[in-house]
């Protein structure tokens, strides 16, 4: 059911989504995965998309507990070469 309030129409109900839980650890696991597919260490992945290797080595050690910047994500695809959607997938 909607509401309609000023000529707009507004959801008042939940729709039923399926949300992954563990999206941070897919991300992260799949950045390890391609990274070492690709054959580059953390060190120089952290150099070629502009952050420390201390970042990177705490991303992966603790499979992306803190979440990534899609900024970061987006490097990370270029320097790889692999479509961001891969990093989604399970």
């Amino acid at each position: 059911m909607a509401k309609i309030i000023n000529g707009d129409n507004v959801a008042t109900f939940k729709r039923p989504f399926k949300f992954k839980e563990n999206l941070n650890e897919i991300i992260a696991k799949n950045v390890i995965k391609y990274r070492k597919l690709a054959g580059i260490t953390q060190e120089q992945l952290a150099v070629d998309i502009g952050t420390s290797h201390e970042y990177q080595r705490r991303y992966e050690s603790t499979l992306g507990q803190e979440g990534i910047a899609l900024i970061k994500l987006y490097r990370i695809s270029v320097v790889l070469n692999v479509s961001i959607d891969k990093f989604f997938e399970e």
